[in-house]
């Protein structure tokens, strides 16, 4: 689950990690509001206008200004609030801002001693441990840096049965150049952030940059952060943080019929039960000729309610051209998934895109009898190379 910067900094605060504060505004009059607020807390006369979207590169599109005086804040907020923001990451659509962070300037004016970092924390699989990847060069996308330099990036494992310890922190700052009150700020910076990762049950924390003030104060300026979705039912205050308007909309609405879907940009749909043989079929597709449109995942009871409501979330994409259901029965049997199949179809009506259902497992030859039978325009296999000759016949 992805959050917002000010979520994410919300976050980092409440376990010690200083950051750049801010405030969250949806409209024009908020930010001034706002920025009256900062000023008054924490004697910033400039601030910063964020646009807040899950998307990096905001910049680049225009979603990140400063701001020098009330009348620029607001002017700025009404320009970015209800934009489409078109950065990096995102489509050629943009995403629409609703609200953004105005967040206090801690650059200082008339100072130059700052240095910006780039830092995260996240898994690496290879091992199995958490990693803090970290990098002298703030600010810019991390990909660039290991294209261009790969030798400024540093990484530091953790065993996860000690956790981070401290000379692992002071290694960190020591490789960053770090000395003097910026060095120890720069340690208890990174203790914190790994603190707040493990105990957020993160999957991944970026701040780029992390900022060093001209008086060697060690903060957050700005912080990716998304929350593995199996953990939150350890953290009830975190599943008020989703917001549905950044996520596709078809994905929402699987998931509140208890589908497993993914958007992909293919031109095949898939309904499959298992995330095994999901993946299996997509290379099948693959070996046809065609692009996987989704990954769908219908479970253990693909009844007829079910494979009506996968098949209403697979037509939703303008991009299917085909669609291949692979069903294994094991605990669900084979003639009961057809004949939810031929149910659905009869249901939707005006299915123009051409089916083939593929069906293996108990009483899979009943199933195939039920399938050719029906009189609909609905192809059935037994075999994997049976079904992705057929794809490769439809799209053809």
């Amino acid at each position: 689950m992805n959050l917002h910067e000010y979520q994410g900094k919300e976050i980092l605060s409440s376990f010690g990690v200083r950051i750049q504060r801010g405030i969250v505004a949806q409209n024009a009059h908020e930010a001034v509001a706002a920025a009256k607020q900062l000023t008054s807390e924490t004697g910033t006369s400039w601030h910063v206008i964020k646009a807040q979207v899950h998307a990096g590169g905001r910049g680049k599109g225009g979603g990140v200004k400063l701001a020098k005086n009330l009348q620029e804040v607001e002017d700025i907020a009404g320009q970015i609030i209800g934009m489409d923001l078109v950065t990096p990451q995102t489509s050629a659509e943009g995403k629409r801002v609703h609200q953004v962070l105005v967040a206090e300037d801690v650059y200082y004016p008339g100072e130059s001693e700052t240095d910006e970092f780039y830092m995260s924390v996240l898994l690496n699989r290879g091992t199995g441990r958490n990693m803090i990847m970290y990098s002298t060069e703030g600010g810019m996308d991390i990909e660039t840096v290991a294209e261009e330099t790969p030798h400024l990036i540093f990484t530091e494992e953790v065993d996860p049965s000690v956790g981070l310890l401290p000379f692992q922190a002071r290694r960190v700052a020591f490789n960053l150049g770090l000395s003097g009150l910026a060095f120890k700020e720069m340690t208890k910076f990174v203790m914190a952030l790994y603190t707040a990762y493990v105990n957020s049950d993160s999957s991944l924390f970026e701040i780029n940059p992390v900022l060093k003030t001209s008086d060697n104060k060690i903060m957050a300026v700005d912080a990716k952060v998304t929350i593995d979705e199996n953990a939150l039912y350890r953290h009830k205050d975190y599943v008020d943080l989703r917001d549905l308007r950044e996520e596709n909309p078809i994905e929402v609405e699987a998931k509140e019929v208890g589908l497993n879907y993914v958007d992909l940009d293919g031109n095949v749909g898939c309904m499959v039960n298992g995330a095994g043989l999901a993946m299996a079929t997509m290379d099948l597709i693959k070996q046809a000729g065609g692009e996987p449109a989704n990954f769908l995942d219908v479970g253990g009871t693909a009844d007829a309610a079910r494979v009506e409501q996968a098949f209403k979330i697979i037509l939703k994409d303008p991009a299917v051209k085909a669609i291949l259901i692979n069903i294994f029965g094991g605990i669900v049997r084979c003639d009961r998934v057809a004949q939810g199949v031929i149910d659905a179809y009869k249901n939707m009506g005006n299915i123009e895109v051409p089916i083939i259902v593929r069906l293996q497992g108990t009483n899979a030859d009943i199933a195939k009898e039920l399938i050719d039978n029906s009189g609909l325009a609905v192809l059935s296999a037994t075999e994997f190379q049976e079904a992705a000759d057929k794809v490769q016949e439809v799209l053809s």
